[in-house]
């Protein structure tokens, strides 16, 4: 299976082709990445040497709630606008010839700037985390970025769960995670997969942790996924960040790998089709009354 990268890669090049190139040339980049977010990168009118890098989230006010701005100040610092740009969220400023003048900065503008959209969701981890830290138990967070599907943290003293409310329209996607889903917990089983987080699903009747709370998505389409977070995976600063980039991604990382099951399935068959093709054309009967020539040259008629 494929890990998803956290980071947006259009961004990163982008970046890396200003920074290592002419800088004079003006830039409108519009970007369409996972669950609905977008990323608009232009210069400014006055100065080409600066980018204006901006994001859309249809969550964004649930995210500011829980400390979204704050969150980000801290990673970005100077770079993030206190007004964004008309029609986006979150905006960064970055000035390419102060970055390309100095190395640490360089590197600091590369790997956090094309994890915006990762750095803004983890806003709400971090709060849950705070909470679990602390041997509190926190609300129910609820980020509904999707439509029609959400995710929820909750922090408890010796756990933080995440569940996934997420939609499958077709009959064939639920079959296809249905069974993706017995398999991370059968995988639990192998010694070498023990401390990975606990697994469960549930379809159709939401977990015990969502009853009662408004806008819980509910239908046959829908299907529960509910990681359960352990103190190994919140053990210091570098476990909790892999494990909040990781456990992000999951809605893509399984739908990514139910579409790619499906066509690996899709390209089997038409494999198929075609051998019992060539099968039935080998198979094809003689005319009848067909006139045949033996190795001598004599001619004769095969009646049928």
């Amino acid at each position: 299976m494929i890990l998803l990268d956290s980071h947006n890669t259009i961004l990163l090049d982008m970046l890396q082709t200003r920074l290592a190139g002419d800088r004079a040339d003006s830039l409108k980049l519009q970007i369409a990445d996972f669950d609905g977010a977008k990323f608009y990168a232009a210069t400014e009118s006055d100065n080409k040497a600066v980018v204006h890098v901006s994001l859309a989230l249809r969550c964004y006010a649930e995210l500011a709630a829980l400390g979204a701005n704050e969150f980000l100040a801290s990673i970005y610092g100077d770079m993030l606008q206190a007004t964004p740009d008309n029609g986006y969220d979150v905006t960064l400023r970055i000035d390419l010839d102060a970055v390309a003048a100095s190395p640490d900065l360089t590197e600091r503008v590369l790997t956090d700037v094309p994890l915006l959209k990762r750095h803004a969701m983890a806003a709400l981890f971090h709060k849950a985390f705070v909470a679990h830290a602390e041997k509190q138990a926190s609300d129910v967070f609820a980020l509904h970025y999707r439509d029609g599907e959400a995710f929820y943290v909750q922090a408890q003293p010796d756990r933080v769960t995440v569940i996934f409310a997420t939609q499958f329209k077709e009959e064939t996607d639920r079959v296809f995670a249905k069974v993706f889903l017995q398999e991370f917990v059968d995988a639990r089983r192998q010694a070498s997969c023990q401390n990975a987080p606990a697994v469960l699903y549930s379809a159709r009747d939401p977990p015990l942790e969502l009853r009662g709370l408004p806008d819980v998505p509910e239908g046959d389409s829908v299907g529960y996924v509910t990681f359960i977070l352990f103190p190994r995976h919140l053990a210091d600063a570098a476990t909790r960040e892999a494990t909040i980039s990781r456990i992000q991604l999951f809605r893509d990382f399984l739908h990514y790998h139910i579409k790619c099951s499906k066509a690996y399935m899709h390209s089997r068959m038409r494999a198929r089709v075609d051998s019992f093709l060539k099968v039935l054309n080998r198979a094809k009967p003689e005319l009848p009354n067909a006139e045949k020539k033996t190795a001598s040259g004599r001619t004769f008629v095969r009646r049928g």
